[in-house]
């Protein structure tokens, strides 16, 4: 364990598992724990900034999609699913909650299926509202951390997620991974 000048709570359940199981491997505790931790107080508060902003997260994530794909802002349900990491039944439900609030158009084809999806107006200008307003929240989030530190993690964060995908067999299709993209 290296040490730190201010201890944690993780530090103590590291402490209290290496006192009360000595040769017990509890290295792990020091990253895992934290990230878990991390990962908890981040998606809280990305929950509380989009409420804030009028906007859940799965709709976020559909309108951000379609608006990164570039102009005309439009995909198909297949393409979304992918991107998005969901299911295509995940995707219905975003789609059709997204219609019956403007932000979306759909095509359908002669069964009625949805086969693209457009940005609306509406959908356009509240995605780069909120997106501006999120990713200027999180980024003061991080302010602690100084541009080298950031650069730092990222790829620490990349390496970590890279190795646990192989290592768990694991990949980011749909069902895979959750909402937590902008």
């Amino acid at each position: 364990m290296t040490q730190h000048s201010n201890p944690d709570a993780v530090d103590e359940i590291q402490l209290a598992w290496r006192r009360e199981r000595p040769g017990t491997p509890v290295e792990s505790i020091g990253i895992i724990t934290r990230v878990w931790r991390a990962a908890k107080l981040l998606g809280d508060e990305r929950r509380r900034t989009l409420a804030r902003l009028g906007i859940d997260g799965a709709t976020l994530d559909l309108l951000s999609t379609l608006r990164r794909s570039g102009p005309p802002y439009t995909m198909s349900p297949a393409e979304l699913s992918t991107s998005c990491l969901v299911t295509a039944g995940a995707i219905s439900q975003r789609v059709t909650r997204a219609e019956q609030a403007d932000l979306v158009r759909t095509t359908r084809g002669p069964r009625g299926r949805t086969q693209t999806v457009t940005l609306s107006d509406a959908g356009h200008r509240l995605v780069e509202d909120t997106v501006d307003a999120l990713l200027t929240h999180e980024d003061a989030l991080l302010a602690h951390l100084d541009e080298h530190q950031r650069e730092h993690l990222t790829v620490l964060l990349r390496d970590l997620l890279d190795g646990l995908i192989e290592r768990l067999n694991a990949d980011e299709r749909p069902g895979q991974v959750g909402d937590h993209r902008s």
